[in-house]
């Protein structure tokens, strides 16, 4: 235990070597809490916890310099992906990146996405970085909320909820964050569905051990958590889970849940979805009538992007955009993340139980 708490205080030295600043940010008490400094926070305050770094502690990326697949060397085929696809640009923003830098701030064609990542909750979100009409970067507040993530906008200094996928505080307190579809998969089977793919160079223009796990055995140990937060029992604490959410409620899918089909088709608060996996990756998709009157089959034999095909013969791929015929489906509002993390936010059901 000593090891581990001595090797989590270097971390936090190590991830808070750039300049930051907190000065517009609620300061630091002895019992590690956080005092409400500047304006109004709809969540409890009390509970809005500084994680260490400060602001930009934790340094965003900007654009950064992406290569092919054939430059991913350092990547294992186990090691874990945040997909996106706009057309025939496709990036993967991979995990042992996120986990020092946590936001990507990118310009992919028409589209001004936040790739936003809370390593701590493993939760992978896409944010349209046009807020109130106007395009902002975000970066990283170095404050906490239930162990999640809390970034801000650069162009009002208003604090989001990454899980909440919203402003908790500034002038933009309630606005909604636009979600953009993201999948999460592991690098064997996303270049293999999307060869042409780029991603993240290692020369960020920071120093940073890439490939070095930052939070010792985190992620995969159930008892070691770094911030108070509550703890649901009915699935292990640090199960990866694929979470579709719908105002304050969510239903959470596991990846046992695909091992005798890959396909699911549910009904969660009065809306329709088809959710398809296997022990790879989970995606989910909002049918409308018609759509949930047909019959969907998984497809996916690791040879091509297409993933499950519908009765009329058209295939999809993890997007829900047709491949062969023609369509798109709806994709849903959901993200993977660690199973402690979607009670603490949401009414939460659990697929089976």
């Amino acid at each position: 235990m000593k090891k581990t708490i001595f090797l989590f205080a270097f971390m936090m030295i190590v991830l808070s070597c750039s300049t930051s600043s907190t000065k517009d940010t609620p300061q630091n008490t002895n019992s590690g809490e956080v005092e409400n400094t500047s304006s109004e926070w709809s969540i409890p305050v009390a509970e809005v916890l500084d994680g260490g770094p400060g602001r930009d502690g934790i340094p965003a990326l900007e654009n950064p310099v992406m290569v092919t697949a054939d430059n991913s060397s350092i990547l294992g085929d186990n090691d874990l992906v945040i997909g996106y696809k706009n057309g025939d640009d496709i990036r993967a923003y991979q995990h042992i990146v996120l986990d020092w830098h946590e936001i990507v701030n990118d310009d992919i064609g028409d589209v001004s996405l936040a790739i936003t990542y809370c390593p701590l909750t493993g939760t992978g979100i896409g944010w349209n970085r046009f807020v109130d009409g106007k395009r902002t970067t975000f970066g990283v507040s170095g404050l906490l909320y239930q162990t999640n993530l809390i970034p801000f906008d650069r162009a009002t200094k208003s604090n989001w909820s990454q899980i909440l996928n919203e402003s908790v505080n500034g002038s933009l307190n309630g606005s909604k964050a636009e979600v953009i579809t993201l999948v999460e998969t592991d690098w064997k089977t996303w270049k293999t569905m999307f060869p042409d793919t780029k991603l993240i160079s290692l020369d960020t223009g920071f120093s940073r051990t890439y490939g070095v796990y930052p939070y010792v055995d985190y992620k995969t140990n159930n008892n070691f958590f770094l911030f108070p937060t509550p703890k649901d029992s009915r699935l292990p604490l640090k199960n990866r889970v694929h979470a579709i959410v719908d105002d304050g409620d969510a239903k959470v899918y596991q990846f046992s849940d695909f091992d005798s089909s890959g396909i699911i088709k549910d009904t969660f608060n009065g809306k329709n979805y088809l959710v398809v996996g296997n022990s790879n990756f989970i995606a989910s998709f909002e049918l409308d009538a018609s759509q949930n009157n047909m019959d969907f089959t998984f497809v996916y034999d690791e040879t091509s992007p297409g993933v499950f095909e519908d009765n009329l013969g058209t295939q999809y791929n993890l997007f829900g955009e047709a491949i062969s015929g023609s369509g798109q489906l709806k994709t849903s509002t959901s993200f993977m993340g660690y199973w402690f993390s979607i009670p603490a936010f949401y009414e939460t059901e659990v697929y089976g139980k």
